[in-house]
């Protein structure tokens, strides 16, 4: 408490010190929060959301999504042309782009990004694992200043979405890599003015446990229709609060423009709108998921009859069944919630499949699908038709709450059934250990990250993939674990989206009828957000914010 109001202290005193024409040019500033510092500035070696939430403004792409409609739209490049093949793809870039700093931005930039710093095996980048493509790499080719070749090893729809991939400047970095202290450049201790994007906003200013302070990229490209120079907000002040409930009160109180809140924050904000100005935007499921598995693992290190209950597709239906997501929504989500049944839900846009197999609560039929496989109740115990007691652990992260909470409805559901089920939260670094290393857990609680193409999901739904922790290598030889295989190395090989569509339709159905995993509820995404600002158009996918460049602070606004 005492760091935060410090910070809200120096930001005042940093604003009162300012000339009257800075004083000015400070009210046009939107104030947002974040929970940690940045890891870096660095948007190649980047993992963290602490990161990219501060490069996301600072950097661009050869494309982006748009927020709102979910298609590819030009960024750096203002078109492309794609061959007969499919493989052979030629960007056309912007002329009238600058970095930050002045220099002209070129096809150059380009190349150096992908040859130098993508393929660079000294650079520890997950950029390099997105663009690599049945094990080859892409080539690069400069045709002249403003033109590009792309040259793929096979047809690759997601191409297009994934040149949204952040190009950085020759000019600034190809001494450093030269000299392999690329990974360690752009820190947080970097100075400022040597961090350069194409973005709408550079760095200003850093203080640790404090704030980050961008200002208006006075080189940026974009013009509104009367020839304006974009963006219209001049700076974005990022203050590092962690504690979520302490952003809630800086919110309250005027010194944030806008948040994410949870179901449970609705309540007490929601009487707040009129009085203190702002406004809740409830904009529906999120991308990510929330899961239970099981061990299905060969190797496991569990006993096998165990291992033949995981592995038993009635049992895993009489799970579904149990399941009562109507009470996860409204006690962990406090009603902000939807139930999901799949790896994808009407978030996620055109590749959604509301036709999957839907599992609502049904104690009834859940016992239905136990007797099919030869579970048996005597005084109440349920018991496996070789005499085993159903008893089994789930694990899950004892730093997510909302986890927990979900494991104790499921347990409390499951056991109307007559089985007993041990709740066990763990360190998440041992959770992850026992998942991918050891094989030493029966049942899990956890979740996935989400997005708009199915391919993102590869790691986790192909057979191969390092995420496909409950049956890695598919060692069990299920053939709809292959089926999915194929779907997922055929659905990058057709450009037309509505054949992609009837593929991943596919993928989705499977899931939902063989259930690796068993889907609880979707958190709502919700936004609190002042009322000073014009051009909002709030998603899921874009969040508040995509559209920075267009928005605008309603005059005598102030931060």
């Amino acid at each position: 408490m005492k760091k935060f109001l410090n910070s809200i202290f120096l930001l005042i005193l940093f604003i009162s010190s300012c000339s009257k024409k800075e004083t000015k040019k400070l009210k046009n500033t939107l104030v947002l929060s974040t929970s940690s510092d940045p890891k870096s500035f660095n948007p190649i070696i980047a993992k963290e959301t602490s990161t990219t939430i501060i490069t996301g403004f600072i950097f661009e792409g050869l494309t982006r999504i748009d927020g709102v409609t979910l298609e590819v739209c030009p960024s750096l490049a203002e078109k492309w042309e794609v061959d007969s093949t499919g493989k052979r793809w030629v960007f056309y870039l912007r002329k009238d782009i600058f970095w930050n700093d002045g220099k002209k931005f070129s096809a150059d930039d380009v190349v150096f990004t992908f040859n130098d710093l993508i393929y660079n095996e000294k650079i520890p980048t997950s950029s390099r694992d997105i663009f690599t493509i049945e094990g080859k790499k892409i080539k690069v080719r400069k045709i002249d200043d403003y033109k590009v070749e792309f040259i793929l090893p096979e047809k690759f729809a997601p191409f297009l979405q994934l040149l949204g991939q952040e190009i950085l400047p020759k000019h600034k970095l190809e001494n450093i890599v030269k000299e392999e202290k690329f990974t360690s450049s752009w820190g947080v201790n970097e100075k400022p003015e040597n961090i350069v994007g194409t973005g709408p906003y550079k760095i200003k200013e850093y203080r640790p446990g404090e704030w980050v302070i961008l200002e208006k990229n006075p080189y940026y490209w974009k013009k509104d229709k009367n020839g304006n120079s974009l963006p219209y907000i001049e700076k974005i002040v990022f203050l590092i609060i962690p504690d979520p409930n302490m952003a809630i009160l800086k919110f309250r109180i005027g010194e944030i423009d806008a948040l994410s809140i949870r179901g449970q924050d609705y309540y007490v904000l929601k009487p707040l709108e009129n009085e203190k100005n702002f406004t809740i935007y409830n904009v529906g499921p999120s991308l990510g998921s929330e899961f239970l598995s099981f061990n299905q693992n060969v190797n496991a290190k569990i006993p096998e009859y165990k291992k033949n209950w995981f592995c038993d597709i009635n049992f895993r239906k009489c799970i579904a069944y149990s399941i009562d997501r109507n009470a996860i929504i409204k006690n962990v989500y406090a009603g902000f919630g939807t139930p999901q049944f799949g790896p994808m839900n009407s978030s996620c846009g055109f590749f959604y499949n509301d036709k999957i197999i839907k599992y609502e609560y049904n104690l009834e039929k859940a016992k239905e699908y136990l007797k099919k496989s030869g579970f048996y109740w005597k005084d109440g115990v349920l018991y496996d038709k070789y005499g085993n007691r159903v008893e089994f652990t789930i694990i899950t992260n004892n730093n997510n709450l909302e986890r927990i909470q979900i494991g104790n409805i499921i347990q409390n559901d499951l056991e109307k059934l007559g089985m007993k089920v041990n709740l066990l939260p763990i360190d998440f670094n041992t959770l992850v250990n026992k998942l991918t290393i050891s094989f030493d857990w029966e049942g899990v609680i956890i979740g996935l990250t989400g997005g708009i193409e199915p391919h993102g999901g590869k790691n986790v739904w192909h057979s191969k993939g390092q995420l496909h922790f409950w049956n890695f290598g598919n060692k069990r030889n299920y053939l709809w674990e292959k089926n999915i295989d194929s779907l997922f190395e055929e659905g990058v090989k057709y450009l037309e989206p509505h054949k992609r569509k009837k593929i991943y339709d596919r993928w989705q159905l499977i899931v939902s009828d063989y259930l690796p995993l068993i889907y609880t509820a979707n958190p709502n995404v919700i936004y609190a957000v002042r009322n000073k600002f014009e051009n909002l158009k709030i998603t899921v996918y874009g969040g508040i914010f995509h559209n920075i460049e267009e928005i605008k602070i309603k005059e005598n606004e102030d931060i």
